[in-house]
């Protein structure tokens, strides 16, 4: 569950921090006082973009940070992304936000966005002011579907994004063999020109670099002669001031008084082992010498050879490796084309199967869309008849298309309703007003909240568009909801705040020259006089607070265990 938001230096927040609880949290404030922050500063420390304007003025930089205590189940989830939570099981995201860049961290380390994303759908759901507008779109509700459907459809979708992918590249490859026959026979004679020409070559493997290494001995061939013949000279004996002619003379001289001290004769075999390291030197970098002839006919070879291996390089690969590789490669391309109607009809058969197979495929998923839009139907109904659809008819329909093969199947999802007792069902965007999508939605939410392992979700405004009845019935489902999860959710509605486990006023004040927006957690008189405001304005009369009294009451009765 979240556990705390602190927010520093955003837009009109100055420093707040929200500790919140378990069950249902409410939040409430008069129109403009900040609300739509809170939830925004949530939705930035989970990677939305930001936006440097959001920095409030005078700051260097906005400071988010949400503090979750995880249950089991999450802890395995962001394990498997690398995420390792405090010993005590809290988890810490924090986001700072400056002009031109942002710093996002989980638990210390620094994360990318994607990922923030990613840990995100493990630990909330966000409900946005407008997001109930997506079940307008019929993709949304094939999204939903799979959704609520989970591993029984995963496994199939899988089986045929790879199917679909192969019947693709398939029906790629038979494209590109509609060329005609002069076109074919012109690239056939290309490729046995190419292949000739690579086979003519008679390269090995790694013969490029031994020559390289051979040239480059031949093109410094004097060079390296008169530098070597010197060295050869310097520490030889031939020579009256070359080192070997030296540690002679130095041999001999010690040897004259070594007998005389015991430490001499230990410098006497030190002398005469460097004189055999030099000498073996000497012998060394003679051989050497007499092998660094080179033939003037053996150059022009290896500068030939050279050559040769580097106009075929231009035009098949940048080693010999990569040219073999393109002569494989062209190998059977030829191969195709010489033996193009057998290897035609083998790619027709080859297609033909894979499209059998990704249909047969797509009707497994199609059987199984159709069970869980059946289940998802009758749930999703109960939870519209909780919410004050009092004569609904809902249903979930999967039409199968089997002309239209894509990479997660056949099917066109769409949600159709009927409000009102005698009228013929319609897509959602020809029947529901902006209230009855936000109770849908959560209709929605609240049947896949029972789905999945999400502790908390938040509601931004889920009131849009409902009151009296229907708002009391909105009110029991979230206090439902608040029984299994963690709800965060901001409303206007007296009727829903009144359902509050935890109550939040957020108030937009003066402090010296600067406007700030707080946040605090209220709870008895002040939650009463809350209460009233949203129930009778600006007033605050004995009145509209009696009556928040007996709403509070009725809530707290009509509460479900």
């Amino acid at each position: 569950m979240l556990a705390s938001l602190h927010v520093k230096n955003l837009a009109l927040i100055d420093e707040e921090e929200v500790c919140f609880e378990e069950g249902l949290n409410i939040l409430t404030g008069e129109t403009g006082a900040g609300k739509s922050i809170i939830i925004g500063s949530v939705n930035l420390a989970l990677g939305a973009k930001a936006d440097k304007d959001l920095i409030r003025t005078g700051a260097e930089y906005a400071l988010i940070e949400l503090t979750f205590r995880l249950d089991d189940g999450q802890k395995e989830e962001l394990k498997k992304m690398d995420i390792f939570p405090e010993e005590d099981d809290m988890l810490l995201i924090q986001r700072k936000i400056m002009a031109g860049r942002s710093v996002c961290k989980v638990c210390g380390e620094t994360v990318g966005t994607r990922q923030l994303q990613e840990i995100a759908g493990v630990l909330l759901d966000i409900h946005g002011q407008h997001e109930h507008q997506s079940l307008l779109q019929t993709k949304k509700h094939k999204e939903i579907l799979d959704g609520y459907a989970g591993a029984a459809l995963a496994k199939i979708k899988s089986e045929i994004r790879e199917k679909y992918n192969n019947y693709q590249q398939v029906g790629r490859e038979l494209k590109e063999l509609n060329a005609d026959e002069t076109a074919r026979e012109k690239e056939a004679s290309l490729l046995r020109f190419e292949i000739n020409e690579i086979e003519d070559a008679s390269l090995s493997a790694g013969e490029d670099v031994l020559l390289e290494k051979q040239y480059r001995l031949m093109t410094n061939g004097r060079k390296i002669k008169e530098a070597v013949s010197c060295v050869y000279r310097l520490t030889g004996y031939d020579e009256e001031e070359s080192a070997g002619e030296n540690i002679g003379r130095a041999l001999k001289e010690i040897k004259g008084v070594s007998n005389y001290d015991e430490a001499l004769s230990d410098m006497e075999g030190q002398l005469q082992d460097i004189d055999g390291i030099l000498n073996d030197f000497n012998r060394t970098i003679k051989d050497y010498l007499e092998d660094l002839e080179f033939d003037e006919e053996d150059f022009v070879h290896t500068e030939s050879r050279l050559n040769l291996m580097n106009h075929l390089k231009s035009k098949y690969g940048n080693d010999i490796k990569e040219i073999f590789e393109y002569k494989e490669a062209g190998e059977e391309k030829l191969s195709v084309l010489e033996n193009y109607e057998a290897y035609r009809s083998g790619k027709l058969t080859e297609y033909e199967k894979l499209k059998e197979e990704l249909a047969a495929l797509c009707q497994k998923a199609s059987a199984v869309r159709k069970k869980y839009a059946k289940e998802l139907t009758a749930s999703l109904k109960k939870a519209l008849l909780d919410l004050n659809f009092e004569n609904v008819e809902f249903e979930i329909q999967v039409r199968p298309d089997s002309g239209n093969m894509t990479a997660d199947g056949y099917d066109d999802v769409e949600f159709v309703i009927s409000t009102n007792r005698g009228e013929a069902m319609k897509p959602l965007s020809q029947v529901a007003s902006g209230g009855e999508l936000s109770r849908i939605m959560l209709a929605l939410k609240t049947v896949l909240a029972d789905k999945d392992d999400i502790q908390t979700l938040i509601f931004d405004e889920i009131d849009t568009g409902i009151s009296g009845k229907t708002a009391w019935k909105v009110s029991e489902k979230l206090g439902i909801l608040g029984m299994s999860h963690q709800v965060i959710c901001i409303t206007h509605l007296p009727q829903i705040a009144a359902r509050a486990d935890v109550h939040f006023l957020i108030e937009k004040s003066e402090k010296g020259e600067r406007t700030v927006t707080t946040i605090n957690k209220i709870a008895g008189q002040d939650s009463l006089k809350e209460l009233a405001r949203m129930l009778g304005g600006d007033r605050l009369t004995e009145a509209a607070l009696q009556n928040a009294k007996e709403m509070k009451d009725l809530a707290r009765n009509t509460k479900q265990y």
